[in-house]
């Protein structure tokens, strides 16, 4: 069945994709079956097969998050194929919501994989911050929402993303040169749609039903007219969490309407809070993830509080060992240990009970420390005057 023919998905209809999980752009609770997912929102998974063209047409290793299925869902990521293939040219968007100082583990994921991305394919990128939709939610003032969008900008600048082919935008300060494309999206949605899709309702603020389209822009080349010009004939690729998928199937519905290309999207799994697959990470909560700030002993005191699927005595965790689907500090391994064979030699004892909880920890705890280390460290030296570059409109390498 082709997705224009699927029935449309709600946010109310995704919520009881398995065992009352709850699942959309501001609220994920519940151990989340993603098959089911993948089937609710229409989406296509991805397999060995497309795992191998990808590698094909890149001439790179697939990432260890694709490899693991942890990215694991997409819409139209072979037509992206073929259009690197064809020699015709793409580029990639992804974003942040700025509501706090600093970003967390959970948060680095989009970022991590696109710039993969962009030095797979050498292709330019746009990057949104979505302040005006923190402003909007939150109770945060829009000095706030500035400041932050410049200080999570720093942290982004840190994973090392090419200046020359990468352009952050702050909506507070952008929104006009997109307002053309906004107007265009707003005509084709109704109210109703748009409550049907994000589950708003009459005393939700106004600005939260006209989000969406802003949210929606950037999918469409010609938002960006300092890169593009006027080209609508330059299609995009959107790396996010599956949780923002409903902003872009109204995308993408939209699109033909507009005479403009449908973005394609990768989807990655979520990242587990430290309490577990029944929470979400909140950059409001310092409990419930590792921030890029923390200090070695607050990571070391978190890592040890986080919910294990282990046993609760060294006898038991010997004789039956760990749950490995549910552990937090596992998960978090699959995400960030790079070696294959080391990853699967800890699963295979930890869960067999030849492996303590403490031992796993103390693996994930110095891992942990050594990247926040590093990524502290290339915090540092971005300046001001960086971050007000990659904020400058500009030709990008294209």
């Amino acid at each position: 069945m082709s997705e224009e023919n699927k029935e449309p998905v709600s946010v109310e209809q995704a919520q009881d994709v398995a065992d009352q999980s709850v699942v959309n752009p501001w609220e994920v609770t519940g151990i989340v079956d993603y098959g089911k997912l993948i089937e609710r929102f229409g989406s296509t998974p991805i397999d060995d097969a497309l795992i191998a063209r990808f590698e094909k047409v890149t001439g790179k290793p697939a990432h260890i998050w694709i490899r693991r299925g942890l990215f694991f869902s997409h819409r139209d990521l072979n037509e992206v194929l073929d259009k690197v293939e064809q020699g015709k040219p793409f580029y990639l968007y992804t974003g942040r919501g700025p509501s706090s100082d600093a970003l967390h583990f959970g948060h680095l994921v989009p970022f991590v994989f696109t710039k993969y991305l962009q030095d797979a394919f050498n292709v330019p990128l746009v990057i949104q911050m979505t302040d005006d939709e923190k402003f909007l939610w939150k109770n945060i003032t829009l000095e706030d929402c500035a400041r932050y969008t410049r200080e999570n900008a720093k942290d982004i600048i840190a994973i090392g993303f090419d200046i020359n082919k990468t352009f952050i935008f702050s909506n507070l300060e952008y929104v006009g040169t997109m307002y053309p494309n906004i107007l265009r999206i707003q005509k084709c949605v109704t109210g109703n749609q748009v409550s049907g899709i994000f589950g708003f309702g009459g005393s939700d603020n106004i600005g939260k039903h006209s989000f969406p389209a802003i949210q929606a822009a950037p999918s469409f080349s010609n938002s960006f007219p300092h890169i593009f010009g006027d080209r609508v004939d330059i299609p995009c690729l959107i790396p996010c969490a599956i949780d923002q998928d409903p902003y872009f199937r109204m995308t993408r519905d939209v699109a033909p309407r507009l005479g403009y290309l449908k973005p394609a999207l990768v989807h990655s799994k979520f990242f587990p809070a430290l309490q577990g697959y029944q929470t979400k990470m909140s950059a409001s909560s310092t409990d419930s993830a590792v921030f890029l700030t923390d200090t070695r002993e607050q990571i070391k005191t978190k890592i040890n509080q986080a919910f294990s699927g282990g046993r609760d005595t060294a006898e038991l965790q010997r004789q039956f060992g760990a749950n490995l689907e549910v552990d937090v500090p596992y998960r978090y391994l699959t995400f960030f240990l790079e070696d294959d064979e080391k990853l699967k030699d800890i699963g295979d004892k930890y869960a067999s009970g030849k492996m303590l909880t403490g031992e796993v920890k103390k693996i994930l705890i110095d891992l942990l420390v050594d990247m926040v280390q590093r990524h502290q460290e290339a915090r540092a030296a971005v300046t001001e005057d960086i971050v007000t570059a990659f904020l400058t409109p500009r030709k990008l390498a294209f």
